[in-house]
C-alpha cells in the first residue's frame, strides 16, 4: 500500500467533496473541521488513548467527525499499536461508527473516511471489511403515518408521504425505538451534528426543529458521553421544544456547554437565528455545568445549575446581575404586562367609517368602535404605554457591534384609543405622569437589558419580562437610580451599556 493510501493521519488531507455538497438539501448545516475538534476537544483525553472505546455519528454528512475522531485515535494508539496499517484496521473496524442521513451522504462519509466510496474498494485504506458499506451505514425506510403525522419525527403527511425519488427526510436514527438495533451494540461516545429541522425550502419560520429528537435518542442508548452542536432556540422553548428545553436544563449530566450567540462565529455565512451550541453529556458526573458563552468575539465562562432561573441565561456576566435584582423578591414585569391582542383585535383589523374609539395600529390611527373590543376593557379609559410585540433586533440577535436595542419604539396610548395585535400593553394608568414614567423606566438600559436575556428571537411576549421588577411610577427612574438601588457595581454597569445601545434620540 502507498503512502498517499495511508494519509488519514495528514492534516492536509482535504477529500473533494464540493461538487457533493453542491447536491444535498440546503437545510442541512455541514461542519467545519475546525468546529468538530473543538467539539471533541470536549471529550477527556484518555479516551484517545484507548483501543476500545467505541465512536457512533449518528447522522453524518459529509464524514467530518469520524475522519477527525480516528486521526485522533491514530495519534493517540501509537504506542500500543505501532504498526500503521494494524492502527487503520483496528480503528475503522473496532471503533468507528456512522449512520448516513442520505444514501449521497454515505457515499460521501465512505469517501472522507475510507478514502474510497467503497469500504472494501481498491482504494479504500482498510484492508479488513469485506462488504461496501464498512461501518457507515445507510437504510432507506419510511414514515409511520398516524393521521397525518409520522409517529417518530412529526413529519406532515401531506409535504412528505412522497414518491421514492424525493427525499422524505426519514432519518433511521430517529425513526425507531429501538436506535441500539441498529447496530446491536453499545456505543461508549455519540457525536455529530444532526439535521435542524423539517425542510421547508429553507431556515423559515415555520419549520419545525427535529434536532430534539436526536439528542433524546442518544440518551436513550446510554452511551457515556454525547457530544452535539444544535441550535441555541431550545434555550427559549416553543415550537414543541418547552418539555426538551425542562429536560436539559434539568440534565445534571449536561458537563460542558459552549454557546454562540452569534451563529456565524460556528458556521461562516449561516444566518441562524438564536445562535448555535455544542455540549457535553456526560453519563457519570451528576454535578453543575461549565458554561462557556462566546459574545462578539468575547468569551467569559461561569460554573452553575443551568435551571437556576425561569429560563437559561446564555450571557455568563449577566447571572451576578439577574441574581441582584431577583434578590429583591420584587414583583415583576410579566405579571402586568399584557398577552398577546391586548383588547382582542388581530394585526390586520383596520379602522372604521364610525366609532367612539380611535385605532393605533401600525400605520396609523383611525375610528374604531368600542363594541369590537372584547379583551381589556379596563384599560381603554387609561392612559397606555404599548410596545410592538416585534423586537428592533434581527431574529432577536444584537447587530455587528454586539448591541441590542430590544424594542422599536415605546408609545403612550391617550384614553379611549385602543391598538391591535400588533402591540403589547405594558402598563395603564389613571394619570399620565405614571404612563410617562414609565415609558423612561422600559427605555433606561437596565430595563431593556433584563428583558434581553430572555430574547433567543425576535418575538417580545410577556413572558420576556420576567426578571424586570416593577417600579413606583409615581416617581421618575433612570439607570442611575436603578444601579444603585440594586447594587450593580461599575463594572456590571460597563457591560450593560456595553451590549445594550441607547434608544432613539438619547445620547
Amino acid at each position: 500500500m502507498s503512502s498517499s493510501q495511508l494519509n488519514l493521519g495528514n492534516k492536509s488531507y482535504n477529500p473533494d467533496v464540493l461538487s457533493c455538497l453542491a447536491n444535498l438539501s440546503n437545510d442541512e448545516v455541514f461542519t467545519p473541521p475546525q468546529l468538530a475538534n473543538k467539539v471533541l476537544d470536549l471529550l477527556p483525553e484518555e479516551i484517545w488513548h484507548d483501543s476500545s472505546v467505541t465512536f457512533l455519528d449518528p447522522f453524518t454528512k459529509t464524514g467530518v467527525f469520524l475522519r477527525e475522531i480516528t486521526k485522533r485515535l491514530l495519534k493517540g494508539l501509537e504506542d500500543e499499536i505501532p504498526d500503521l496499517q494494524q492502527r487503520i484496521d483496528h480503528i475503522l473496524n473496532y471503533q468507528v461508527w456512522g449512520i448516513a442521513i442520505t444514501e449521497l451522504t454515505a457515499l460521501l462519509s465512505r469517501r472522507t473516511l475510507y478514502c474510497s466510496k467503497k469500504a472494501n474498494g481498491k482504494y479504500s485504506i482498510d484492508n479488513m471489511f469485506d462488504t461496501p458499506d464498512g461501518h457507515i451505514h445507510y437504510k432507506a425506510i419510511e414514515h409511520m403515518w398516524a393521521g397525518d403525522k409520522c409517529v417518530y419525527c412529526g413529519a406532515k403527511r401531506d409535504q412528505y408521504d412522497r414518491s421514492s425519488e424525493l427525499e422524505n427526510y426519514t432519518y433511521e436514527f430517529i425513526h425507531t425505538y429501538h436506535p441500539e438495533r441498529i447496530f446491536n451494540m453499545q456505543f461508549d461516545v455519540i457525536v455529530g451534528n444532526p439535521p435542524y429541522q423539517l425542510s421547508d425550502g429553507g431556515f423559515g419560520k415555520s419549520a419545525a426543529p427535529i434536532y430534539q429528537k436526536f439528542v433524546e435518542q442518544a440518551q436513550k442508548m446510554n452511551p457515556r458521553y454525547i457530544s452535539m452542536i444544535i441550535p441555541s432556540r431550545w434555550f427559549g422553548g416553543g415550537k414543541g421544544l418547552n418539555d426538551f428545553r425542562a429536560s436539559m436544563l434539568s440534565d445534571k449530566r449536561i458537563r460542558q456547554l459552549v454557546d454562540f450567540e452569534n451563529a456565524n462565529d460556528c458556521f461562516p455565512g449561516v444566518d441562524l437565528a438564536g445562535g448555535v451550541c455544542y455540549f457535553l453529556w456526560d453519563r457519570d458526573h451528576p454535578g453543575q455545568c461549565e458554561v462557556k458563552s462566546v459574545i462578539n468575539g468575547d468569551e467569559c465562562t461561569s460554573v452553575r445549575d443551568l435551571d437556576e432561573f425561569k429560563i437559561f441565561v446564555r450571557n455568563s456576566r449577566a447571572v451576578p446581575i439577574i441574581r441582584k435584582v431577583l434578590a429583591f423578591k420584587e414583583p415583576t414585569m410579566d405579571q402586568q404586562v399584557s398577552s398577546r391582542k391586548p383588547f382582542g383585535l388581530a394585526t390586520n383589523v383596520r379602522p372604521r367609517q364610525k366609532g367612539d374609539l380611535i385605532l393605533h395600529w401600525q400605520n396609523g390611527e383611525g375610528k374604531f368602535p368600542s363594541t369590537e373590543v372584547t379583551n381589556g376593557r379596563e384599560w381603554i379609559k387609561k392612559y397606555k404605554v404599548i410596545c410592538a410585540k416585534t423586537a428592533y433586533d434581527h431574529a432577536g440577535s444584537p447587530d455587528k457591534n454586539g448591541m441590542r436595542k430590544v424594542f422599536t419604539k415605546i408609545n403612550i396610548l391617550n384614553p379611549n384609543v385602543v391598538c391591535t395585535e400588533t402591540y403589547l400593553v405594558a402598563g395603564a394608568f389613571d394619570s399620565e405622569k405614571e404612563a410617562l414614567n414609565l415609558k423612561s423606566y422600559m427605555e433606561t438600559r437596565f430595563f431593556r437589558f433584563l428583558v434581553s436575556q430572555f430574547m433567543v428571537s425576535q418575538d417580545i411576549t410577556k413572558d420576556r419580562f420576567a426578571f424586570v421588577p416593577i417600579q413606583d411610577c409615581t416617581q421618575e427612574w433612570s439607570d442611575e437610580k436603578l444601579y444603585k438601588k440594586y447594587g450593580i457595581d461599575d463594572d456590571e454597569q460597563a457591560f450593560i451599556e456595553s451590549v445594550i445601545r441607547p434608544m432613539d434620540g438619547d445620547k
